[in-house]
């Protein structure tokens, strides 16, 4: 972390702001502050993008999830919830296994 004397950033400080670098403010020799910059922090509108876009992925895998096993959306909600038991048996069914003789792919 860079130190610049207190005078240094008061008169440079729209240099200071423009940059990325964590500074530690010195007055006399003696740390009396720190500037942070926020850049780095994503927006409301990149936050809630981000937040879609994990919210549709989640959709697809809890879609993919119930098709390989035959579990509907409650069943697989029930195994999250803290307050109810896990099954002994985990109510997973699986999907038919390909014909002898062909591959998953079907060939």
């Amino acid at each position: 972390m860079k130190s610049v004397g207190v005078r240094e950033f008061r008169d440079h400080v729209s240099k200071y702001l423009d940059a990325d670098e964590t500074l530690s403010i010195e007055e006399h020799g003696r740390t009396i502050g720190y500037f942070i910059p926020a850049r780095g922090e994503p927006t409301v509108a990149e936050r809630r993008a981000r937040l879609n876009a994990a919210l549709d992925d989640l959709g697809k895998l809890v879609q993919e999830i119930t098709q390989d096993t035959g579990l509907t959306e409650d069943e697989l909600a029930d195994l999250f919830d803290l307050n109810k038991p896990l099954p002994d048996v985990l109510p997973v069914r699986k999907r038919p296994s390909a014909p002898q003789g062909t591959d998953a792919t079907g060939s």
